[in-house]
């Protein structure tokens, strides 16, 4: 059993050193291209998750206008400058935008189901935001 099965820190230590101290040959190049694949993976996951955070809360504001509050503003603010701040550091996700957004709504919508009296039926079937308006600090809908 390799050391990348048998314990996964240990190994990640060693590739490091390896590449550090210009030892290329003794990589484990195939775990190496794989375990680099799944960190952009995760930084698409990412982006996908704090949309549909946010799809979810641009939904309850403009479905549940009665219970409009600061929490709701702070969310939608906060998850918009980790929008912003996440491709600022991986502009390369940019281009991915608008699937993820049809992605995430679909997490937005799952979020206020869960969270409202709200049923599925209640809400668009698409995103009724456009990608600008989601982005933007100062959209409220409604």
């Amino acid at each position: 059993m390799q050391l990348y099965e048998r314990d996964f820190y240990a190994w990640t230590q060693e590739q490091a050193a390896l590449l550090r101290s210009g030892q290329l040959e003794r990589l484990d190049r195939v775990h190496l291209a794989e375990e680099i694949e799944a960190l952009g993976r995760q930084e698409r996951r990412e982006l996908v998750n704090r949309l549909g955070i946010l799809l979810g809360h641009l939904l309850k504001w403009q479905f549940q206008p009665h219970l409009r509050g600061k929490s709701w503003r702070a969310t939608l603010s906060e998850q918009r400058r980790q929008i912003q701040r996440l491709l600022k550091e991986s502009p390369s996700l940019k281009p991915e935008l608008a699937a993820a957004l049809a992605e995430a709504y679909q997490d937005g919508i799952l979020l206020v189901v869960k969270e409202t009296p709200l049923a599925e039926d209640d809400l668009p079937a698409e995103c009724p935001y456009t990608l600008e308006q989601v982005v933007n600090l100062g959209f409220y809908p409604g």
